[in-house]
C-alpha cells in the first residue's frame, strides 16, 4: 500500500518480502556508519516486523523509499514513537542506502512524513535526533524546518552526543 508519493519517491508499508532488499541497505557499513553498526539480517527482520506492528497498532511507521521511475528501493523514512533522552516521541527518521546520498531523496522524503504527520495523523510534534557529527542528517532536519532543540549523551548509540531537532505543527 504506497502511503505517500513526491515528485521522484513514493513511500510504501514494509511486507516480509522486503526484507532481501532493505537488509542490504542496513547491512551496509558506510550507510549505517552512524549507527553502532550495521544490521545483520535478523535485524532487518526485526525491523521490517516492528513496523509491520507499527501500521496496525499506530497507523504509522518507517516505510519503504521507492524511485518512481525504476522502482529501486532507496532507503527508509518515517515515523515511530521512541525514547529520545528519556522522553517518549514521535521520531522522526530517514536511512538512505550512500549510493543514494546528496540527491535530495532524503529531504523528499523526510519533508513528505512531515506533511502526513501534521496533516493526515494529526501529529502536533517531530523530533529527530542524530549523532553530532552526521552533518547531512542535520541539514536534512534543517532543511524541512526543524530547529536544534538540544543535545544529550545517547546511551541507545555507544553514548555519542546526540542532537535532538524539533518542529511543531503551527510551526
Amino acid at each position: 500500500m504506497n502511503i505517500i508519493e513526491t515528485k521522484r519517491l513514493i513511500l510504501k508499508e514494509y511486507s516480509i518480502n522486503d526484507i532481501p532488499e532493505l537488509n542490504i541497505i542496513l547491512s551496509d557499513p558506510i550507510t549505517m556508519k552512524f549507527w553502532p553498526s550495521p544490521f545483520t539480517l535478523q535485524q532487518t527482520e526485526s525491523w521490517i516486523h516492528n513496523n509491520i506492528a507499527r501500521y496496525k497498532n499506530l497507523g504509522f511507521g518507517r516505510w519503504a523509499v521507492i524511485l518512481k521511475d525504476n522502482g529501486n528501493r532507496i532507503g527508509d523514512c518515517g515515523i515511530m514513537i521512541s525514547e529520545i533522552d528519556g522522553k517518549q516521541e514521535n521520531d522522526l527518521g530517514y536511512i538512505f542506502h550512500h549510493p543514494f546520498w546528496h540527491k535530495g531523496y532524503a529531504v523528499e522524503a523526510a519533508d513528505a512524513c512531515k506533511k502526513y504527520a501534521f496533516n493526515s495523523l494529526g501529529i502536533n510534534r517531530l523530533c529527530a535526533n542524530m549523532a553530532f557529527d552526521h552533518e547531512a542528517s542535520r541539514r536534512v532536519a534543517e532543511k524541512i524546518g526543524m530547529k536544534k532543540e538540544k543535545e544529550f549523551l545517547n546511551s541507545r548509540n555507544r553514548n555519542f552526543l546526540t542532537y535532538v531537532y524539533s518542529i511543531s505543527r503551527n510551526e
